[in-house]
Formats: structure tokens, C-alpha cells, sequence
């Protein structure tokens, strides 16, 4: 670009491409930027990708290189270029004018993680036409795995600039390790790096928090309650059992993505259905209403249901064989969800007595503390083990 300028690409996840500059960015190099800033922005726009600037290496920035910077991105306005670690320098200059195509970020985790949250929201305005619903409806599951992928991705972005990693490669190693050595699921590991607050020093990354004792859990056989994929097996045979249901599923909260519940466990409910309640971002699903009105919800006849009937969700509700369906949410005794349990029925008609309905209150109950337990316990533990080992890599 200029004598006193680099430009890297940094290759941190399928989902955006990181431009990192370093030096002086002065007006001798704005037609050079401008330039890059073309090329980078269409290959991005090409595969549906964010493009983040890193600055954190920039120390001067004039004002030409600022207007250059605006030309390019003004018509981004709905989904702007991230420009991250601006020191007060550049910050001063790029704050100094209106840049509707331009967002400031403090670091470059912060900006991945916006990112991320972005792409949980949902298409930006002007972007292509959503498919039509069963054509959506079948393909969610995949769509499901993309984002689980692109999750993932974010979390070794955000890995890989913290820690000072080597690269996209060691970041994944470090969040594989972590999981291994946790038992925590990698998608789950990656979710938390992303959602939680960066630590302030080296050391720990939760100074001071207390471990708590596990919950005690109702289940007819023991489990190992620092087993997620056990306890939460146990929970839907359990779920059956008690209430004498054909099928059972367990949807819990993904935390970088607001108001979704993620399908995390069932008993004997089809691939199909699974696909399309992979991920339920609100009613008509029963899981989604029993969460919103805080307690549990039943649909006597999805058939005969004036909102479920004809929709995606109800239609492979009927196809997976059930015709009733009981959600109950999983609620702490300060009054927060941590997640849905629902059963299934073959038959039409709301069939639970009212003994089954205490005992299923009381196992989404031991869910929701057991879940609660587990964020603050064995995923902690988890990215503390992270910090650990990327403060090897740093230090």
C-alpha cells in the first residue's frame, strides 16, 4: 500500500474475512486502501461474508484515507464494515465525520462477536427472498449445522486474536482441547466463548466465583451430572416414562442467539421433524409458546390447531405420528427459563393426569437447576481451561 503500511488477510471463519493494517495510513496511501477496500468488499459480497478491519496496528490514520474508507462503505449502512482496535489517534479521526457503512469496535473479539450476533438475527433488509416454507422447512436442519459451523469459526476468531495464536488452526486446537478435557460439547464450548465476558487479566477468567455442589437429580437410573448428553438422555426416557408418552424432546436457550431454542435431545421423534425444529425461534411451536407464557402448554389436536395445522411446524409434528403435544418449560426458582421438555402423544386429547403433570414439573424443574449448575460450574471450568493454555500461547 505504502511504504509505511502493510495489509494481512487473516482467515478466521466461513462467515466473515479479517483485513488487518498496520503502520501509517496516510493520504499518499488512501487510493491504494481504496482500491483493496473494492476488491475485498465485492469477493465478500460474492460469499455472502462481513469484511472486519483491524486497525489495532494502525498509529496514524489521515483524513483522506478516512473519506477513502467512507466512499466504499457508505452503502453498507444495513450491514456495515467492522473496524476494530482503532487506537485514540484513529479513533479521533474516524469519529470525527458521519460513516454510516462503518462500525467501531474496541477489539477484535468484539467485533467477531457482533458478527455473530448479526448473522443470528436473521437476512439484512434487500437481501435475497427467503425460500418458500417447505422448501425452508426441509432444509432448516442443514441450515442448523452451517450456523453451528459458523459459531464455531467465530469462536476461534476471537480465540486466535486473544490469545495471539499462530493461527486458525491452533485456535481450534485450543477449543478441542478444552472440550475433551471438559466433556463440554465443542458447539456448546465455542457458544460460551462468544457470549461470555472477556477476561480482564491473566490468570483466571472468573476470579472469585465459588463452586457450587451439583444438583441432585430425580432420574430412575444414576447419571453423571457433569455429562451433559447423559443427563439430558436420561431426562426425555425419563419424561416417556412418566407420562406415558410415544416421543419426547428437550429444547434449550442458545445464548448468541436470542429468543432460539435449540432441539438438544429427543426419544423416537423422526429426522424430518428434527430438521425443522433443529432450531425454533418462536410460536407457533408449542415448545416456543410454553417459553413465552412461562408455564406449560398443551395442543389437545395439532390437526385441529388454527396456527400449527398449516404451518411447517405442525405438518412435521402430524408426519413424525403425533397428534398431541405437552410442552413444559423449564423454570429456576427465581422465575427464568432454561429450557422446554416436551412429550408427544400418537393419539389426539390432552392425556396427562394430574399426578404425571406434578412429576414432569417437578423433572423440568431439577432440569432447569441441574442446567443452571452446568453454565455456571462445568462450562466455567471449561473456559478457564482455555485461558490457561492461551496464556501459555501469549505469554
Amino acid at each position: 500500500m505504502t511504504a509505511g503500511a502493510s495489509l494481512a488477510v487473516l482467515p478466521v471463519a466461513d462467515r466473515v474475512v479479517v483485513l488487518t493494517l498496520s503502520g501509517t495510513l496516510d493520504r499518499y496511501g488512501a487510493g491504494a486502501l481504496g482500491r483493496e477496500l473494492d476488491l475485498r468488499l465485492a469477493r465478500a459480497d460474492r460469499r455472502g461474508l462481513r469484511l472486519v478491519l483491524d486497525v489495532s496496528g494502525v498509529s496514524r490514520m489521515s483524513t483522506e484515507v478516512r473519506d477513502a474508507l467512507d466512499a466504499r462503505t457508505r452503502h453498507l449502512a444495513t450491514g456495515p464494515v467492522l473496524v476494530s482496535g482503532a487506537c485514540p489517534e484513529v479513533r479521533a479521526v474516524l469519529t470525527a465525520a458521519e460513516l454510516p457503512g462503518v462500525l467501531l469496535c474496541p477489539t477484535l473479539e468484539e467485533a467477531l462477536a457482533a458478527v455473530c450476533r448479526a448473522a443470528a438475527a436473521g437476512p439484512r433488509p434487500g437481501a435475497p427472498e427467503a425460500p418458500p416454507e417447505d422448501v425452508r422447512s426441509e432444509v432448516f436442519g442443514l441450515r442448523a449445522k452451517a450456523r453451528t459451523s459458523g459459531l464455531i469459526g467465530i469462536a476461534q476468531g476471537i480465540l486466535l486474536a486473544r490469545y495471539r495464536l499462530p493461527g486458525p488452526e491452533e485456535a481450534f486446537a485450543l477449543l478441542r482441547d478444552g472440550s475433551q478435557h471438559h466433556n463440554v460439547p465443542l458447539r456448546v464450548l465455542a457458544a460460551a466463548v462468544v457470549s461470555a465476558p472477556a477476561p480482564h487479566a491473566p490468570g483466571e477468567w472468573f476470579p472469585g466465583r465459588r463452586h457450587l455442589l451439583p444438583p441432585v437429580l430425580a432420574l430412575p437410573d444414576p447419571v453423571d451430572v457433569r455429562d451433559r448428553r447423559q443427563v439430558l438422555k436420561a431426562a426425555v426416557f425419563a419424561a416417556v416414562t412418566l407420562t406415558d408418552a410415544d416421543a419426547a424432546e428437550i429444547h434449550l436457550p442458545d445464548h448468541t442467539r436470542e429468543e432460539t431454542l435449540v432441539l438438544e435431545a429427543h426419544h423416537a421423534l423422526d429426522a424430518a421433524y428434527r430438521d425443522c425444529l433443529a432450531l425454533v425461534c418462536g410460536p407457533p411451536a408449542v415448545c416456543a409458546r410454553a417459553r413465552a407464557a412461562g408455564r406449560p402448554v398443551t395442543v389437545a389436536d395439532v390437526a385441529a390447531d388454527p396456527e400449527l395445522a398449516g404451518h411447517p411446524v405442525g405438518r412435521a409434528t402430524l408426519a413424525a405420528g403425533s397428534r398431541a403435544v405437552h410442552s413444559t418449560p423449564m423454570m429456576t426458582a427465581e422465575g427464568d427459563c432454561k429450557g422446554v421438555l416436551s412429550v408427544h402423544r400418537a393419539d389426539p386429547g390432552a392425556w396427562l393426569d394430574r399426578g404425571q403433570e406434578a412429576a414432569l414439573d417437578e423433572l423440568a424443574a431439577d432440569l432447569a437447576a441441574w442446567r443452571s449448575w452446568y453454565r455456571r460450574t462445568v462450562v466455567l471450568d471449561a473456559l478457564e481451561y482455555l485461558h490457561a493454555r492461551g496464556g501459555e500461547w501469549g505469554g
